[in-house]
């Protein structure tokens, strides 16, 4: 029943919860969470190896909000990664980015004496829709920092990466590098019967194994059915959203133009009274 329901698909939807986890999640794929961090991270600060740590992170007391990750990591210099995949538009997603960043920030303390040194943190959100701010300009890369009055970058330390994926629009022919590679998978995926002469590279037929529908166990491929259910879900609720919100912006328009019609009317009646 499972393939008939998912007939034709032989990989995963990376941007679903357990294929995103999957994929980037676990110990032994760590090594495809390291490649990808490192074609958007600064030269300083490439990753060899990192650590998971947990997902969940509370505030300072009980009665404080919690957060909860999607992956969060360390890497061995110390360095915090967190790595949100949003797969819907938020109107507040970059006051969130800001407060997860804190977590990382506040664990850093250390009792007694301490000099108040914080290791880098990266925050890197994964979008599957476009900031309204940014929906009229190309770059898909945005790479955020604490600057001054003269631009000048006044902490190095904390970082906001955002890659906005629905701009990304290159066919596998026009794939010039590695971080275009990167998001033609996080977008295609599952579109792909076999691996693209070009993607046939070592991290991603890793990728391309851990991903096909096939090895997963009967527990897993319900998991993924589960939660590729929601994503299509999710994408039909925002599409019926975004095709009333056009609906009822033209009926408004319509009805304004009429009474700006009517209002015309009186006044031209009046005038040749």
């Amino acid at each position: 029943m499972f393939y008939q329901r998912l007939r034709g698909d032989r990989y995963i939807n990376p941007l679903t919860d357990f294929g995103f986890k999957r994929l980037f999640g676990t110990e032994p794929n760590k090594n495809l969470l390291i490649d990808f961090l490192n074609v958007i991270l600064p030269p300083q600060h490439q990753v060899k190896d990192l650590t998971y740590r947990s997902t969940e992170n509370l505030g300072n007391s009980p009665l404080d909000r919690k957060a909860v990750f999607d992956l969060y990591c360390e890497s061995k210099k110390g360095e915090k990664f967190i790595v949100e995949m949003q797969k819907t538009k938020h109107n507040y997603f970059k006051d969130r980015s800001i407060y997860y960043a804190s977590f990382p920030i506040q664990e850093q303390a250390e009792k007694g004496n301490w000099n108040y040194k914080l290791e880098p943190i990266y925050t890197i959100g994964i979008l599957d829709f476009v900031f309204e701010e940014d929906k009229n300009e190309d770059r898909l890369l945005h790479i955020v920092e604490l600057k001054d009055q003269d631009c000048q970058v006044f902490y190095k330390k904390l970082k906001f990466i955002y890659l906005e994926l629905p701009k990304f629009q290159k066919t596998i022919n026009q794939l010039s590098n590695h971080f275009d590679k990167w998001l033609f998978l996080l977008k295609h995926l599952p579109d792909l019967e076999e691996p693209p002469l070009l993607l046939q590279e070592n991290v991603f037929m890793q990728l391309f194994e851990v991903a096909r529908i096939t090895n997963f166990s009967q527990a897993e491929r319900e998991a993924y059915e589960s939660s590729l259910k929601y994503y299509r879900d999710m994408n039909g609720v925002i599409e019926t959203a975004r095709e009333e919100g056009m609906t009822q912006g033209i009926q408004v328009v319509m009805a304004q133009g009429v009474q700006e019609g009517k209002r015309s009317l009186l006044l031209k009646n009046f005038l040749a009274s």
